[in-house]
């Protein structure tokens, strides 16, 4: 069988050219259960591509990393606009810091995992690998995709801790927004950990050549175009914990149709979390459009025209500089995540920040607004 050369991950893979995977009706995956190849596959990749094969061949790679960084934009906005955080501590106390669970009622991956202090540890790894054995490979890409996208939480928080005016400025600041970026990391943090010794126990990947990958991902950042701007940040992160449901949720949803009902289990729980984070991130937002709609419809215009790039979109595995991009057709391929989820998520957000409802904007928050409420129907052409 023949797969796509992000499945350098998994053993026992040839690489398989890019429109071969789309177009081929005889794709050894293909399975009734799942969306036929998309027609548009030019397209749709588009948005997860977000022209970054163009930036790839202009590399200069210290310690060999896949991409280098953009010109760095500075910090753009107003300095007045540092007030409304200020002002708004206490309601994110009461409002945002709520979506968090509190350690002790927090599930832990080994809930879900052989326990290796039993006697019975190596019998149930032993069942945990008859349930994945039959699993199919190009499923096995996407889990490994996400994973490895999980494990890169490091440089989340980092980014996070540039936006001005919610980030940790000791490191252990006790303002709610320093809270909620390490209470946030620290449930976060269970996704990668779980997910990553499912896979080693499950004997179906390569975890040195996926080791490598996280190492690579770590080390090379990622440049969402955010700035230091905490408006255009929880745009981006309203719109990456809503689309990374929807892709936990429909491996899950595949994890049960494949008869692995633990893993489709950890695939729901994951996206559970996703679900908690997503609504604490769109109410921050929604308050930003309360008290500042003119800022927060200009930001919300400014990463659609940009596009939301993925977190893990310089992904690397020291060979495959176009890795991302054969991930993110394999996700398309399954129905994991595709160009009509990032559409939809896009409508879900104009709706929920009554963005075609705003009023009192400045000429150009006017124009911000056209721009986004004439982009759903195009997308939906599309």
């Amino acid at each position: 069988m023949a797969f796509l050369s992000y499945a350098s991950c998994l053993k026992g893979f040839v690489s398989l050219k890019l429109s071969s995977f789309v177009h081929s009706p005889k794709a050894p995956w293909l399975n009734p259960y799942l969306p036929p190849p998309c027609e548009f596959a030019s397209v749709t990749l588009a948005f997860f591509n977000n022209g970054l094969k163009g930036l790839a061949s202009d590399l200069k790679k210290p310690l060999g990393l896949a991409h280098k960084p953009r010109r760095k934009v500075e910090y753009s906005m107003p300095p007045e606009k540092l007030e409304i955080f200020k002002s708004l501590e206490n309601w994110a106390e009461k409002n945002v810091l709520t979506h968090l669970k509190p350690v002790e009622k927090c599930w832990q991956p080994q809930h879900f995992l052989p326990d290796a202090a039993s006697d019975g540890f190596f019998k149930q790894v032993e069942e945990l690998r008859k349930r994945t054995a039959e699993i199919p490979d190009d499923y096995l890409v996407v889990l490994v995709g996400d994973m490895i996208t999980e494990e890169a939480l490091p440089t989340y928080q980092s980014l996070l801790n540039t936006y001005h005016g919610i980030r940790d400025e000791t490191g252990s600041s006790l303002t709610p927004w320093a809270v909620w970026i390490r209470a946030w990391t620290a449930e976060e943090n269970r996704h990668g950990d779980l997910l990553n010794k499912y896979l080693y126990l499950s004997g179906r990947v390569d975890m040195i050549q996926i080791e490598k990958t996280v190492q690579y991902l770590i080390g090379s950042g990622m440049d969402i175009q955010t700035e230091n701007n905490p408006y255009l940040g929880f745009i981006y992160t309203s719109f990456q914990e809503k689309a990374t449901f929807i892709s936990h949720s429909n491996t899950a949803r595949l994890a049960k149709h494949y008869g692995e009902e633990n893993l489709a289990r950890i695939c729901r729980t994951i996206a559970g979390d996703e679900k908690r984070h997503e609504t604490a991130y769109t109410k921050i937002m929604e308050k930003l459009f309360e008290l500042d709609p003119d800022s927060s419809v200009k930001a919300f215009a400014n990463m659609m025209q940009k596009k939301i790039s993925m977190p893990a979109h310089w992904v690397y595995d020291g060979q495959d500089e176009d890795l991302f991009v054969h991930f993110s057709a394999v996700a398309q391929r399954l129905g994991v995540y595709t160009a009509a989820d990032y559409a939809s998520i896009f409508e879900f957000l104009v709706e929920r920040w009554s963005v075609e409802k705003l009023t009192g904007l400045s000429g150009e928050g006017r124009k911000a607004q056209d721009y986004i409420c004439g982009l759903a129907p195009r997308m939906k052409r599309l």
